[in-house]
């Protein structure tokens, strides 16, 4: 009988599987970090609990290409500034991606807020353009000149906050008690120069970033990096506490409800 693709692969299978993915090459971005202050009171509205503010209420938006054999894929972020537990990292609002395939591991394994997205990198000699964009609207656009080369920072560790979890079956709240992930990355910087320009936020009822003024511009690149991640769970968290802020992952919480008309199944 020909093999039924559905069916169980063997342990050889897996474990082949996992070996693969553990020896992946370094692969490279080009991409565009604009890091901004913005209110202090905003950025503690977004934050769920644990998660508190930092010092400065910072935001930060990465805009990229990577070049992933075979497909471009574009991948994008924007982040505030969090802290927990001793630990100061970013907490990402919704990270556009511009295939499934960039969407699945990031959202079931990690929690990663991650939609389906359009994100823009060009240059043209100095001239520089970024944007993240969904359902026809550019909510984050970066324009600007690159005026100088910067100096290549040391290799660095940088910590992300997610949530993982899964809503309930009959839409009361959640399976499970929500977990609290950590999210360490290697970077690696092989090129970084500095941008002149400025960040645009434009209106969007499904990503609105622009309740997150630009008080004052921190920083604006254009580089080229590496990256691995590694995902650690620190703790259980009240799914009360979180509730409220699950409308972040969807662009209609409602969605979360939706399943197959009567009969289709």
């Amino acid at each position: 009988m020909a093999r039924v693709r559905y069916g169980a692969r063997t342990e050889a299978e897996i474990a082949a599987s996992r070996e693969k993915s553990s020896k992946l090459p370094d692969i490279w971005s080009t991409g565009v970090v604009a890091v901004w202050e913005t209110d202090p009171d905003v950025v503690a509205a977004v934050l769920p609990p644990p998660l508190k503010p930092t010092e400065r209420p910072l935001v930060r938006a990465n805009i990229s290409k990577v070049d992933l054999p075979g497909y471009p894929l574009g991948a994008g972020s924007v982040a505030v500034a969090a802290q927990h537990d001793g630990v100061e990292g970013w907490y990402p609002l919704v990270m556009p991606m511009s295939m499934e395939r960039a969407l699945i591991g990031g959202r079931e394994v990690f929690g990663e807020p991650k939609k389906l997205g359009e994100i823009t990198v060009e240059r043209e000699g100095l001239v520089v353009r970024a944007s993240l964009a969904r359902h026809g609207i550019a909510f984050v656009e970066v324009r600007g000149a690159v005026d100088r080369e910067l100096p290549l920072p040391e290799p660095t560790v940088k910590t992300d906050f997610y949530f993982k979890f899964l809503p309930a079956v009959d839409g009361s709240g959640f399976d499970a008690d929500p977990v609290l992930v950590h999210c360490t990355r290697n970077e690696k910087v092989r090129k970084l120069e500095h941008i002149t320009g400025d960040v645009v936020l434009r209106e969007s009822m499904f990503d609105p970033i622009a309740d997150l003024p630009v008080r004052r511009l921190v920083e604006l690149t254009i580089g080229e990096k590496t990256t691995d991640q590694r995902g650690k769970v620190v703790e259980r968290v009240s799914a009360q506490a979180l509730l409220p802020y699950i409308h972040q992952r969807y662009d209609d919480p409602m969605q979360i409800l939706d399943g197959p008309p009567e009969g289709s199944v």
